[in-house]
């Protein structure tokens, strides 16, 4: 059964209809200058389309929060939850299918991306039984994926633009279907939007701007002067949801407002100029924040408090320091860690479970190993995780030519990394470069043809080049460190399990 949602009606006078299971599909950004009507349009989206679809709206003015009353999604004020708690709400919200506002308001630009973040987060990483078809709708997305850096620290715009990457380019597969609005395409990362099939472009007046808009619908250059002309509410439409050929649209009206209306103009009070001096230049009020300031003390007898300091230190002894671990000690636990790591990945099932199972089943083994109080937290089980996909034992992690390694596979999704990693480790030992299959089996697929596309995406990020011999054979160089692997069969049978979980002798 197709789920047509109506929109608004076309510069026909026809009603504009918009696919939704092509829409969870394919994904949609929408792009318009600030007070052309993006807000509005993703509320007419939401409003439609709330009786069909879980819905997660990652909102940073609070505009969405009335959806609550009438559509019952629950308002979770960022503000007042970790980063933590946040990656665990998402989680329970795609588990008990609940549609949720997540609000930002309140935060500054580091800490919005960092909770966002960590609540996308909890949506892409849960198991694949709870894989439900929603609707992840971001607003001002160009504050959570920018093109370039900001004020904000390097760290938050990391984790940030990785969210809102796995969000548009590997969240199909699990059921999320990304929708972000921006003031400017120029703004927002190329990658986050490249990934949308469908476009909803408004008014928009910067010249490269118009260009890119024009671009993505297929327009001539000429043509980009129209997006100037558009009024409030006015979209040019286009893709697989929405039309096959670029249609003029003018949005619906909604059932419910933003809590912040656009300010109209009324008339000034009346008053006459000493009354407004006496109001506005008024003393100001006590301040009940501030301490009471107290005289200062006389001057101490210094001589007698260094007395009874001696006679105190004598009577009393402070117990000693707990010590720190030693280096034997870290060294031993940590060896501890890895060999239950390799454990687990050594069950054949182990390459294709999602990340929160295995980190579960990890801290479980620790604890039961006695090692509770050493568990690593989530973000540096997915390094550990990385490494031992890539078959690096701890001493190979410390070398500083693969610290090099880790800096370069950075610019990579968490899941690509140990890809990379472990055709860095072929390439830096002369071995054979691992096949279709091993490489599927360290993304986590079954596929071999997407473990062929994983190649070739690597490849554009200008981390390796790839090759043929004349027997077919595959040899992949990384750049710059002038690695490269020996000549391997791309259609080599997948090694055992054991293989991913063992680090070179």
């Amino acid at each position: 059964m197709t789920v047509a949602i109506e929109m608004g009606q076309t510069a026909a006078g026809t009603a504009a209809a918009m696919d939704l299971e092509e829409l969870l599909a394919t994904r949609l950004l929408v792009q318009g200058n600030s007070g052309s009507g993006k807000s509005h349009l993703l509320r007419r989206l939401l409003e439609q389309s709330a009786p069909w679809v879980q819905q997660a709206i990652i909102d940073p003015e609070g505009d969405f929060v009335t959806l609550a009353e009438r559509f019952g999604h629950l308002v979770i004020d960022a503000e007042d939850h970790t980063e933590r708690g946040l990656q665990v709400a998402g989680e329970r919200a795609r588990i008990h299918r609940v549609s949720t506002v997540l609000n930002l308001e309140g935060l500054d630009a580091e800490n919005q991306m960092r909770r966002a973040a960590a609540f996308l987060g909890g949506l892409f990483d849960i198991g694949r039984d709870h894989w439900y078809p929603m609707l992840v709708v971001v607003d001002e997305a160009q504050l959570f994926a920018p093109a370039v850096a900001g004020e904000v620290s390097d760290e938050a715009r990391k984790l940030s633009l990785g969210a809102m990457t796995n969000l548009m380019c590997r969240g199909r597969k699990r059921g999320l279907a990304g929708v972000i609005a921006t003031q400017r395409l120029a703004k927002l990362a190329k990658n986050v939007a490249a990934e949308a099939s469908n476009f909803l472009m408004g008014r928009t007046f910067l010249d490269i701007d118009m260009a890119r808009a024009a671009d993505l619908l297929g327009m001539e250059r000429r043509q980009a002067e129209a997006f100037r002309d558009l009024q409030r509410g006015q979209f040019m439409a286009l893709g697989p949801a929405l039309s096959r050929r670029p249609l003029g649209l003018r949005i619906g009206p909604t059932e419910t407002h933003p809590r912040n209306a656009t300010p109209r103009l009324m008339p000034l009070p009346e008053a006459t100029l000493e009354d407004a001096r006496a109001i506005i230049l008024a003393a100001p009020p006590p301040d009940t924040t501030a301490r009471p300031q107290r005289r200062p003390p006389p001057s101490p007898d210094l001589l007698n408090q260094l007395m009874a300091a001696k006679s105190a230190a004598i009577e009393v002894r402070p117990e000693p320091a707990e010590q720190p671990p030693s280096a034997e000690e870290l060294a031993e636990r940590r060896e501890r860690l890895d060999r239950i790591l390799r454990a687990i990945l050594a069950e054949p099932d182990a390459g294709f479970r999602a990340i929160g199972i295995l980190y579960q089943e990890f801290v479980v083994r620790c604890r039961i190993e006695g090692l509770g109080s050493a568990v690593p937290d989530l973000n540096e089980f997915r390094r550990m995780l990385t490494h031992a996909r890539a078959g690096l034992g701890a001493d190979m992690a410390d070398d500083g030519a693969w610290q090099d390694v880790s800096l370069r596979a950075s610019i990579l999704p968490d899941d690509m990394q140990g890809v990379f990693m472990m055709i860095a480790r072929a390439a830096k030992e002369g071995q054979p470069c691992p096949g279709d299959a091993a490489i599927a089996r360290a993304y986590g697929t079954h596929s071999l043809r997407r473990a062929r596309r994983l190649i070739s995406y690597i490849e554009e990020q200008g981390l390796i080049v790839c090759q043929l011999d004349g027997a077919g054979r595959r040899i992949v160089t990384l750049v710059e460190l002038a690695w490269a692997t020996a000549p391997g069969d791309p259609n080599a049978d997948e090694p055992a399990a054991e293989d991913f979980a063992s680090p070179p002798a």
